[in-house]
């Protein structure tokens, strides 16, 4: 039978995204009908609008979600309807080769439901990162259901589905950041603030934010760092050497996915420390290093996909911190919206005048 409800469309490349009636089909085996209680607005949504994926219009946008299963299909066994999760993009497969060699926070076939949801009049939708969460319901892979406390509020706990865990998982998973350790953090949006939080969770002692708008550096020190750049105005690394004992941070993150930052990343840290991408660059983006540079320095240079989570593993332990008021994740929610705010949410979070808009279902 199958639900009729609303969902923000994007039915082609750069025009505004609309309102519309989507289908959502009863699940099949292996997948999940949830009921969407609130969708963070990201930066991906916006790139899925304007083209910078894919073009496999119309899109069904919104990922950073969490609700209740509604319905489940044959042979769903991690959860049952009824049960408050978030929803991850990373549904692990357990098969592929980096599964089998037990690294499967890097799997390389992670699955999404096998049934399109469409518009009313058929026309197959494609679902943001296999998701599609700026809707009443939407149908995913079972194992895109990560279940958590349903004590923490949905338009908290749909942060980590996307940008927050992204950033500490970015820290902690990919960076390594361990007490004692200082920690430049480049580009203090919502994903560098994240990073900032899991720093300062590690038990990192000097956390230096960068960036060039002195707003997002307060937000910064909110979140815990210790110190603020405005590049625009400050050579970042020259200060982050002068507040490092001339030698550099242990773990630069690269939180805006632009060469130039890039750059100041990989020059800001020490001898033999890490520098890590989260920040995602454009198709354009072309890098440039001397490779005596790389190989004298030593260290280590990453890319975070997703911070390197496995969902099962760390939603529920943030969320617990969370609860415990150790985790402030509520604070990087600027407002709450409906469905039909999503377009003008876009311009504020462009504007850098947010971290978080989160769409609330009625």
């Amino acid at each position: 039978m199958g639900y009729e409800v609303r969902g923000v469309v994007a039915r082609s490349k750069g025009s505004p995204v609309t309102v519309e009636t989507v289908l959502v089909p009863d699940p099949g085996p292996g997948e999940a009908v949830v009921a969407v209680q609130a969708c963070g607005v990201c930066h991906t949504d916006l790139h899925y609008r304007d083209g910078a994926i894919g073009d496999d219009y119309p899109y069904l946008l919104g990922h950073e979600a969490a609700g209740v299963v509604e319905a489940i299909g044959d042979g769903v066994t991690n959860v049952a309807p009824g049960d408050f999760v978030i929803l991850n993009w990373r549904a692990v497969c357990g098969q592929c080769r980096a599964c089998r060699r037990g690294r499967p926070w890097l799997c390389f076939s992670t699955h999404n439901a096998s049934q399109p949801m469409t518009l009313a009049d058929g026309t197959p939708l494609s679902a943001a990162l296999g998701i599609g969460a700026f809707i009443d319901k939407t149908l995913v892979a079972a194992g895109q259901c990560t279940k958590v406390d349903p004590a923490a509020p949905a338009t908290v706990a749909g942060l980590l589905g996307c940008g927050v865990m992204a950033g500490i998982g970015a820290a902690i998973n990919t960076g390594g950041v361990s007490r004692g350790d200082s920690v430049a953090v480049f580009g203090c949006g919502g994903v560098g603030n994240a990073a900032i939080v899991g720093s300062r969770l590690a038990g990192a002692t000097t956390i230096i934010g960068v960036d060039i708008d002195d707003r997002k550096l307060e937000w910064a020190r909110d979140f815990g760092a210790t110190h603020t750049i405005n590049s625009r105005t400050t050579d970042p690394v020259e200060q982050i050497r002068a507040l490092t004992g001339g030698f550099g941070v242990d773990v630069a993150i690269e939180a805006v996915g632009l060469p130039q930052v890039y750059q100041q990343a990989f020059y800001a840290r020490d001898l033999a420390g890490t520098v890590v991408l989260v920040g995602v660059p454009s198709p354009q983006a072309r890098l440039e290093l001397p490779m005596l540079e790389v190989f004298s320095r030593g260290g280590a240079l990453k890319s975070s996909w997703y911070g390197d989570c496995l969902p099962e593993r760390d939603f529920p332990t943030l969320i617990s911190l969370f609860l415990q008021g150790r985790l402030p994740l509520d604070k990087f929610v600027s407002e709450t919206i409906g469905l039909e705010d999503v377009e003008s949410a876009f311009d504020r979070m462009t504007q850098g005048a947010v971290l978080r808009s989160v769409v609330v279902m009625s």
